[in-house]
């Protein structure tokens, strides 16, 4: 049965650069810091960092979105931080907003402002 996402693990290129990018995006240091894989725990659930590119070719074929309180707060620092723009901030339905952007190391990154979902 499933629980619900747990984990999202991003494969990078270089481990230190993400760790310090993903750091600032995040506002929150690593709970978990070892050279073979890096954890950060977002509002419980985890991002991981990999920097094992074996068999990766880097792409857009998943996306996994982060929730967000102000879209256009959080879409216009994590570019001034070094992603690149890949879908502008679009309303799906409502209030649900959603935006991506291309990481320094080639992962698509999602952003969601969904005010009538609740975590818990």
């Amino acid at each position: 049965m499933f629980q619900g996402l747990r984990t999202v693990i991003y494969h990078v290129d270089d481990i230190e650069k993400a760790k310090q990018w993903y750091s600032k995006i995040l506002d929150v240091q690593p709970y978990f810091d070892q050279a073979y894989y890096t954890g950060f725990n977002i509002g419980g659930y985890e991002l991981g960092l990999d920097p094992d590119m074996t068999g990766i070719i880097k792409g857009n074929n998943v996306v996994a979105y982060w929730s967000i309180e102000k879209i256009e707060i959080e879409y216009a620092r994590i570019l001034a931080l070094g992603a690149k723009e890949n879908g502008e901030i679009q309303n799906v339905d409502g209030n649900i907003r959603v935006a991506t952007v291309i990481d320094p190391f080639g992962n698509v990154f999602g952003l969601i402002e969904n005010p009538d979902f609740k975590i818990g």
